[in-house]
């Protein structure tokens, strides 16, 4: 009798969470694990897509991306420098801290620190100030018409936590820091991190006091806890799905989608990313780091940087590499983006001969050697990319040795600036031609946000000009100043454009979820049946 009451308290126990719900457990594997667990030290997707689950933005986004309410319930531009939100009431961190103006305040000073990879989004903020305790004032030095798509991408940490646990400013990942925010969270979010063993798995458990639960888009949700596995190996990654071991997979490789999609018990879902991949070069520095070219930099030369691209056959890394899952492009960002232009979306074509000859005509008639690097577990098919283009660049005498790493240590190296020439992808949160345009290509001169991912120290005064043009002023002066930019970026050859990603999600049958454009899983919109 007494095994018997055990086992139906068992039973109870995992069928039955608070409130009376079923348990249902996601099982989510991916790739790349993140490498911090604070919510303003890297800005890459592996660590938002884990973050966005436990802590919340003022202005969250909808199932379209578009702009929703998150722990601010309203929010209005009062004065051009002068923007009010008013905050959700009855709000608790996941410790039991209310939430107050005081730490919209706190947060917004955090993202601003110097060890922050979020100064982009709070760039044009002067400071911010609290009215009343749920009502905050944020102003700026300069009129910000698209504030609010910046602010969404700001996740709101508590400032009594940060400040016992030591943790005022975001963590200093390109010094290898290890502080609290490195493996603990506090966030208002729909789920709580209960455990984290990183490179291993990470935990979540559904916050069952998260005010959006109300929401309609959120009241289908009935996951009850995440578990989330980086399983590097794309073999392992996918028998792990077919075999029920897991229940989602971020990336599933581009060579099993057709299997996936004849699989019993398996759905795939397939849409455009709003993430461009390019190749980005050191055009800064007098000699070349990891090269046998001496006492110049073959990248500062125009015609180098047009030889490498005429090199590279695009279109048969689409057909090839990527079996036809990408969009092929000759500019910064996709059509979803604010001031995308089509006209500007013209690539250099695919000519060996001028390749050669540009070579030639630069001083390097036999090429040169370089080292690429790339991450491994990051894009989809990001290391392969790197070894057709590698192949495609010998045909041409330039010599690329192949440095291909995890995520982890290969954006600890490119922020170092520790590289020569890198493959990087970049997505674009605030769906506007500014945050690409300032993070990418405005000069480095210590500015919240400008350059902030500038690693290869491009810089043309007439950019920064467009670019602040972009920051200060709206409507047509605004859009004429983004085609500029589109212009001179195609022109310039800061980076080499390879094509905009294409994004498909492999999850067992029976379980739903929206596929987002920006590749983030929101699981407070999942169910399992």
């Amino acid at each position: 009798m007494r095994k018997l009451l055990m086992a139906a308290a068992l039973a109870m126990g995992l069928g039955v969470v608070l409130g009376g719900a079923e348990a249902h457990t996601v099982r989510w594997a991916a790739s790349g694990d993140p490498n911090t667990m604070d919510p303003h030290s890297q800005n890459v997707g592996t660590v938002t897509m884990v973050l966005q689950q436990i802590y919340d933005p003022l202005i969250a986004r909808d199932q379209n991306l578009g702009l929703a309410p998150g722990l601010a319930t309203r929010w209005e531009q009062q004065e051009p420098n002068r923007w009010r939100f008013w905050l959700r009431p009855g709000v608790k961190f996941h410790e039991g801290q209310a939430f107050t103006a005081d730490d919209v305040v706190f947060t917004i000073t955090r993202a601003q620190q110097p060890t922050s990879n979020y100064a982009i989004y709070v760039d044009t903020i002067e400071r911010s100030v609290q009215v009343e305790p749920l009502v905050v004032d944020v102003i700026t030095r300069v009129p910000d018409p698209i504030l609010p798509n910046k602010i969404a991408s700001i996740l709101i940490m508590s400032r009594s936590w940060a400040e016992q646990n030591n943790s005022t400013r975001p963590q200093n990942t390109r010094a290898r820091e290890e502080m609290h925010t490195t493996r603990n969270t506090n966030g208002t979010g729909a789920f709580r991190l209960q455990s984290r063993e990183p490179d291993v798995r990470t935990v979540m458990a559904r916050n069952n006091d998260w005010w959006g639960w109300q929401e309609p888009a959120s009241q289908e949700g009935n996951v009850t806890e995440i578990v989330y596995r980086p399983i590097s190996s794309d073999a392992t990654r996918i028998a792990a799905l077919l075999s029920g071991e897991v229940d989602f997979v971020l990336d599933p490789p581009l060579q099993d989608l057709n299997r996936l999609r004849q699989a019993q018990g398996i759905r795939v879902l397939e849409g455009p990313e709003v993430r461009t991949i390019f190749i980005a070069m050191d055009v800064h520095r007098d000699e070349l780091q990891y090269s046998d070219v001496r006492g110049r930099n073959p990248f500062k030369d125009l015609r180098v940087r047009q030889a490498l691209y005429h090199a590279i056959d695009i279109q048969a890394i689409h057909r090839t590499t990527m079996r036809g899952q990408s969009v092929v492009t000759g500019t910064l960002f996709p059509p979803q983006v604010n001031g995308y232009t089509q006209s500007e979306d013209v690539r250099l074509p695919y000519d060996q001969a001028r390749a050669r000859a540009l070579l030639a005509e630069a001083g390097y008639p036999n090429g040169f050697e370089i080292t690429l690097d790339c991450p491994n577990n990051r894009y989809i098919n990001d290391e392969q990319i790197c070894q057709a283009i590698v192949a495609m660049w010998a045909r041409v005498g330039v010599r690329a040795r192949l440095n291909a790493m995890p995520l982890g240590p290969f954006f600890a190296k490119i922020q170092r600036e520790d590289s020569s020439i890198y493959l990087l992808g970049w997505g674009v949160p605030t769906l506007d031609a500014l945050y690409s345009f300032q993070s990418l290509l405005r000069t480095r001169d210590g500015g919240h946000g400008n350059g902030i991912w500038n690693y290869g120290r491009y810089s043309n005064p007439r950019m920064d000009q467009l670019i602040e043009i972009m920051v200060n002023q709206s409507g047509e002066a605004r859009n004429a100043a983004i085609r500029e930019a589109l212009r001179i970026y195609r022109e310039d050859v800061p980076h080499i454009p390879l094509h905009h990603q294409m994004i498909p999600w492999a999850m067992r049958s029976n379980l739903a979820i929206p596929h987002m454009a920006n590749n983030q899983p929101y699981f407070r919109w999942a169910r399992m049946n």
